[in-house]
């Protein structure tokens, strides 16, 4: 979504967690722990209630929402050492250093905000090389008077980067966020944290799907040029099981015989790479190694209300292959999920993906990894 004509900016803030790392993905999980010594089970309840909140914030929204035997600072003192010891395993988003090397390499000034303490976002970005240099200053929420979305940190990082703010582009995952890069005078890039909320962000600038959509030279900053036949090469990434029965409209309703997978032991990688249409080699037990395209997401078009994983393998077989072992090497992403007006227009679509994905996987850059031993093996009885 893009609200106006984007304005010419030489800076860039970026904000920490759910923007550049997974932080949701350990937050879960710590909770999920902690939880149990209250005698509570941690259900993502009031998730949307600390999603870019100050430390505060978010320990007195969880004591709130599961009536909690403890004051917020016996819960921030008793969980705060399970955090710490987990900051240094999430993992950065897709597009994360990759933005991070890009503007770095073309002298583009950057800050990081966010409403984290200073010291847990140190803590976070030590395991990330090349970070912490890259940013010419880092303010956390403790060292302003009033986080997100008060505009103060905004302002503080440009007052660091003695810039004007008008000239600052800030990249931010949550609502509070938002709201404080537009009260600071400055241009905003949404990156929802949340699922299918994107239409809450109707203050920013834009709202893109994930980083790896982001385009800097609309902003007046150097391009990428990293794209290749439509296609943007990513960090390969594995994951496989057994064959499962789908919602069965891929080969009724859109003539795509996909191939699900089941989803379950694969949530935080899930919750790690964007939705949207992927592509890669898929090994089928003692069948061989295919071409595949795959849609990540809600399918907004049937509103799913889980986000699920469909792979469609480019192969005309024969017969159903249910049950089967079905591994998967992803290599390169094609674009963001989309809602389209009709059938046919989704239908053209899906075709126009795989298109792209079968040329792009002919490519020396992608073809190379039909040999990997992840599907190798996968071919042995």
């Amino acid at each position: 979504m893009d609200k106006t004509l984007n304005k010419l900016v030489s800076c860039v803030i970026l904000d920490l967690d759910g923007t550049l790392l997974n932080t949701d993905g350990i937050v879960s999980e710590v909770l999920r722990v902690f939880l149990v010594k209250y005698g509570k089970q941690w259900d993502g309840r009031g998730a949307h209630r600390i999603v870019g909140k100050t430390h505060l914030e978010a320990a007195a929204a969880i004591v709130e929402d599961y009536g909690l035997p403890c004051s917020i600072d016996e819960f921030i003192s008793e969980s705060s050492p399970l955090f710490s010891d987990q900051w240094c395993n999430i993992n950065a988003l897709p597009g994360a250093t990759r933005l991070i090397k890009h503007l770095n390499s073309h002298g583009v000034q950057m800050a990081l905000a966010s409403n984290s303490p200073r010291a847990s976002i140190e803590s976070k970005i030590a395991c990330h090389q090349g970070w912490k240099e890259s940013f010419s200053v880092i303010i956390g929420g403790d060292e302003v008077r009033m986080g997100k979305p008060s505009p103060e940190i905004f302002l503080e990082a440009a007052k660091g980067l003695n810039v004007e703010p008008s000239s600052c582009l800030v990249v931010e995952a949550s609502l509070p966020g938002v709201t404080a890069g537009k009260a600071a005078g400055m241009e905003v890039v949404a990156v929802p944290s949340l699922p299918k909320q994107a239409h809450l962000y109707t203050s920013a600038d834009e709202v893109i799907n994930s980083l790896l959509d982001l385009r800097p030279e609309k902003w007046g900053l150097p391009p990428f040029n990293d794209w290749i036949k439509g296609t943007l090469p990513i960090e390969p990434w594995y994951i496989g099981g057994p064959v499962i029965k789908g919602f069965g409209r891929g080969s009724k309703v859109l003539g795509i015989p996909t191939a699900n997978i089941s989803t379950e032991g694969y949530s935080i990688i899930l919750s790690e790479h964007p939705s949207g249409v992927y592509f890669g080699w898929a090994g089928l037990s003692m069948r061989g190694v295919y071409k595949m395209v795959m849609s990540i997401g809600w399918n907004p078009y049937f509103d799913n209300i889980e986000k699920t994983m469909e792979p469609w393998l480019l192969h005309d077989f024969d017969e159903d292959f249910y049950d089967e072992k079905l591994c998967l090497v992803i290599v390169g992403y094609i674009r963001p999920e989309a809602n389209f007006p009709t059938l046919e227009s989704l239908i053209a679509k899906i075709h126009e993906d795989r298109k792209i994905a079968e040329e792009a996987l002919d490519l020396p850059l992608y073809i190379g990894f039909k040999e990997d031993p992840y599907l190798i093996s996968s071919l042995q009885p």
